[in-house]
């Protein structure tokens, strides 16, 4: 059974009441499905739910354990796709009515549902277009997605989970919510869906969302009561709650904002009304309206008139709204808005009353929703929706969604040429499917297909016309009972090389003109088919044409064998330029034996064997003479002296050479030169060779010309603008991500901080020593290991150690992410990771320092004072910030992975770079004065937070960069914090 779960509209289409039983319940026009469910039922709002385990074959559900504050039913199932799906995107397809508007809404409650403790990361899509990336942060919170969307396919609309990052794609729940007339119109809608970023209830009087049944159409019309890290923070004061019992009227405006949520609002009594929220999904251009009502009592001559001013865009701040002017009437809805507007990712607003107003302005909710592109995906959708529809039950045939896009349906490959606007099927391959009847009609009406695979069915009838189809090239329809002739046209494909009709009922005579052809063309077993002597002569030749063509194919493949064989073998030097695949490079650079050898042995003793096959051995009186007998010092660490050194051909060189022979020197030694004979990528710093001589144990790398970032970030007289801060964090993330994601088995650095980024002429930064570094493999035989024994060696080095990975004595990838978090506080703030000074007796280290300002919305307390005046959008910033502090987060798995780092890194440039070409230098966005409601909660310092701390006791020298080891927890003592 396929694991994969599709919801096919070509199924459901036959009777949406077979599916959905007639109830009082069901509201028109509403579908509420509950993702692995498997019974209907009504909710306390009165709607129906219908569950969708137990219809369909594919997919696997799972029970969730759901929080006392979720108890809501449909969160206590997930519908979810295992990775040894033979698909890569899971579709749900619903019915819907073409040219009508709808609210789509997705949920995600991960509540740990397959206890692996790993947070899942997919793609969420409509149809062809990327929709939003679910990333989970934690298992007890509800990941939610709306959409406002045009339905244009009459084969339904399909919501599509893909492109899993991390764990496996999951989903809670489905809602489908017809929408009314005008309702969310824009000019755009054939070409951009609407996707929700915020809709906000101001002045409610409890947390609670307002939806159905006060909103009809079944809006989360979300509390401003709700707290969480830059969600409506910079709240100004003087800023108070107003509310009303009395009726507000709202069919007037296009929109309709429940009247409950218009029955309440924010006034910022001395004048102001500022906030600050982070926006999903943006930048861009967006859809933002403001909801007004006068719901407050007063007369004239009072009057309330304001404007709104957001930093950076002067445009918006030009109109004065006057509730009384456009509304007449206490109690009446004023919607003033943009129907296309370009919004940053951090937005920061105020309303401030006119110099002729006696009344401060007041807020009763908004919306904003991002404009997503829609891409039309393959031209080829119907006909293939149309080929499937001849299957309604094979799991094939209810993949759902585009068969191109986001990714091709498991049984066809799509064109993916760049010249191409939209993908085009190119190939199919139904063979051994249990296909009945005719040759479908529909592989005759694609034009671009080269390749048929519909072998070892049960098709009858005839051949198909499949002239019109030029490109094909590879047929296959053997092992079925077909019958007929061969059609004549096969002999005029252009393109055609192979065709396998073998084992059917054709019968009559085959083209001459086929057989005139040089293919490779399998007719045997059709009893009636026949040449005539000239044409069987003509065979012969083809077929000892074939063959020997097949021979020199098989003797010139064996031959490159050899030579690459041997060219392996023999390779010596230094690395090969740019990136490589870490397991391609592993498996060209060891020979087959040792290969062999290091994969079936103890995985923690593969680091200890030193696989030289791409490292030169130097000898030492080449280093020496090269370096002057070591005398120009550079660098030094825990390992040993790093010296300057230029080879006789002019290369210039960094020399490493351990402080001591001890036991642990040399293992340092075998784990880097192993490790770094198999990688290769143009953000590690490039190993040259070794030398292995009277006992010395000296390893060699290209010289950084600019040395570490250490130096540039926490030297005198060194300065780094904010820019080249993204770019060096980038080149780091890059280098990190390729250890963590580009190498079999991953490789886990152990000791990330800035003085092991290192720096080249043109400031690229690269990642350097690999002395602590362990394969992924090694360090879980460690954990099985640590089972067996009291304690284990924790490596590191002070400030940028895990404490997690302290505590626990666990090691995984996501101690490396933390390390880079640190390093990514060092590049906003330009503070070292521990100080007494810079960041006060009780937080001596810069994560709960951070950390602190981040959640009180204060980032410019952060910012490196020398950065004043330089960076051009405080959003980036924002944006850099955001990651580091998911990547300190206390709980491992709530840390995001490399790549979603990589990815906010260059978000973050974009966000610079536009920036800089839009608007002249001189600092970012002007940011409101914190409040005091939005300080962090509690006086406590949490618990990594306290294990930092102390680890901080063992050694106040804040310029010690060695690493240390620590055997066992209980050797340090935890003093009562104060």
């Amino acid at each position: 059974m396929m694991s994969c779960y599709i919801w096919s509209f070509l199924f459901v289409s036959v009777s949406v009441a077979a599916f959905f039983p007639a109830s009082d319940a069901q509201v028109p026009g509403f579908l509420s499905i509950d993702c692995g469910g498997s019974a209907n039922y009504t909710d306390d709002l009165g709607l129906l739910w219908t569950g969708d385990a137990g219809w369909f074959p594919l997919g696997e559900s799972a029970a969730v354990s759901v929080p006392s504050e979720k108890r809501a039913h449909y969160y206590s199932t997930v519908r979810y796709f295992p990775s040894t799906s033979t698909s890569t995107k899971h579709c749900y397809t619903l019915p819907v009515r073409t040219r009508t508007r709808y609210l789509v809404r997705a949920t995600f409650l991960y509540g740990n549902f397959d206890r692996s403790n790993v947070f899942p990361e997919f793609d969420l899509y409509l149809g062809a277009s990327r929709w939003s990336t679910i990333v989970i942060y934690d298992d007890d919170k509800v990941v939610t997605r709306e959409a406002v969307v045009l339905a244009a396919d009459p084969a339904g609309l399909s919501v599509c989970l893909s492109n899993a990052t991390t764990g496996q794609p999951f989903i809670s729940t489905l809602e489908l919510r017809q929408l009314n007339g005008s309702l969310y119109y824009t000019d755009d809608e054939a070409r951009a869906f609407l996707s929700l970023s915020a809709r906000i209830n101001f002045g409610a009087p409890t947390a609670d969302p307002v939806r159905y049944p006060d909103d009809p159409y079944d809006r989360i019309w979300e509390s401003d009561l709700v707290r969480r890290p830059n969600y409506l923070v910079d709240v100004a004061p003087g800023t108070v709650n107003v509310s009303t019992d009395r009726p507000v009227f709202v069919a007037s405006g296009s929109e309709r904002p429940p009247q409950k949520v218009m029955q309440t609002a924010v006034v910022g009594d001395l004048g102001d009304l500022t906030y600050r929220l982070d926006l999903n999904g943006f930048p861009g251009n967006g859809w933002a309206f403001s909801y007004f009502a006068e719901i407050e009592e007063f007369v004239a001559p009072e009057t309330r008139k304001f404007k709104l001013f957001i930093p950076g865009l002067p445009d918006v701040s030009k109109p004065t709204v006057d509730i009384g002017e456009n509304a007449p009437g206490k109690y009446r809805l004023y919607e003033p808005g943009f129907f296309n507007i370009s919004l940053p990712f951090v937005l920061s607003f105020a309303f401030r009353k006119t110099n002729d107003s006696s009344k401060g302005p007041i807020l009763n909710a908004f919306e904003i929703y991002k404009y997503m592109h829609i891409d039309l995906g393959s031209p080829d959708a119907p006909v293939m929706a149309s080929l499937a529809s001849h299957y309604p039950f094979a799991d094939w045939a209810m993949e759902g969604g585009d068969p191109c896009l986001p990714s091709p349906w498991s049984w066809v490959k799509c064109s993916t040429s760049e010249a191409q606007q939209q993908p085009r099927v190119i190939s199919i391959n139904l063979s051994g499917k249990n296909l009945t009847g005719n040759v479908p009609p529909e592989v005759a009406a694609l034009p671009c297909l080269a390749e048929i695979g519909l072998a070892n069915n049960m098709l009858t009838g005839p051949i198909p016309d499949l002239s019109a189809s030029s490109n094909l090239s590879i047929i296959h329809m053997e092992n079925n009972q077909l019958t007929g002739n061969v059609p004549s046209y096969f002999g005029s494909l252009p393109k055609l090389s192979e065709l396998y009709l073998q084992n059917n009922k054709l019968s009559g005579p085959i083209p001459r003109a086929l057989l005139s052809r040089s293919i490779v063309f399998n007719y045997s077993g059709n009893m009636y088919l026949g040449i005539g002597k000239q044409q069987e002569k003509q065979h012969v030749i083809i077929i000892i044409s074939a063959l020997l063509g097949a021979s020199f194919l098989l003797a010139a493949a064996l031959c490159c064998y050899v030579l690459t064989r041997r060219t392996i073998v023999n390779r010596r030097g230094s690395p090969p330029e740019g990136p490589a695949d870490c397991g391609d490079a592993a498996s060209k650079v060891l020979p087959a034996q040792k290969k062999e050898k290091l994969q079936n042995s103890n995985p923690s003793m593969q680091s200890c064997e030193i696989a030289t096959e791409t490292a030169h051995p130097y000898s030492l009186s080449e280093l020496e003479a090269a370096t002057n007998k070591f005398e120009s010092r550079i660098g030094s660490g825990g390992f040993g002296i790093v010296y300057y050194g230029k080879l006789s051909d002019g290369k210039e060189i960094a020399v490493k050479v351990p402080s001591n022979d001890s036991y642990q020197g040399k293992k340092q030694f075998k784990n880097e030169v192993s490790l770094l004979s198999r990688i290769h990528h143009r953000n590690l710093v490039a190993f040259l060779g070794y030398c292995h001589e009277d006992g010395r144990n000296i390893l060699v790398y290209e010289f950084m010309h600019n040395g570490t970032l250490k130096e540039h970030l926490h030297g005198r007289d060194k300065h780094i603008s904010w820019i080249k801060r993204l770019e060096i964090a980038e080149d780091a993330a890059k280098g990190i991500e390729y250890l963590h994601t580009g190498c079999t088995p991953s490789i886990i650095h152990r000791d990330i901080k800035t003085s092991n980024i290192l720096l080249d002429k043109q400031m690229r930064a690269k990642v350097s020593d690999f002395g602590l570094s362990k394969l992924l493999a090694a360090a879980d035989h460690q954990e099985q290991q640590q089972q067996q024994h009291a304690s284990t060696n924790v490596r590191g080095t002070l400030g940028y150690l895990d404490p997690h990975y302290y505590i626990s004595q666990q090691l995984t990838e996501k101690s490396d992410m933390y390390s880079f978090g640190i390093i990514l506080l060092e590049l906003i703030s330009g503070r070292p990771p521990i100080s007494t000074v810079t960041f006060g007796e009780h937080l001596r280290n810069i994560a709960p320092w951070a950390k602190l300002y981040y959640e009180r919305g204060d980032i410019e307390a952060i910012i490196d004072p020398s950065m004043a005046g330089e960076y051009q959008d405080v959003q980036s910033i924002w944006k850099m910030a955001e990651a580091a502090v998911r990547c300190i987060d206390a709980e491992p798995r709530k840390r995001p992975c490399m790549p979603e780092v990589v990815k906010e890194i260059q978000e973050a440039m974009a966000l610079e770079r536009s920036s800089s070409e839009t608007r002249p230098a001189g600092g970012g966005c002007a940011l409101f004065s914190p409040s005091a409601a939005s300080v962090r909660s509690g006086g406590t310092m949490r618990s990594h937070d306290m294990v930092m701390d102390n680890l901080l006791l063992m050694d106040d020298d804040e310029d010690d960069d060695s690493s240390f080891s620590v055997s066992g927890v209980s050797k340090l003592k935890y003093p009562e914090l104060r």
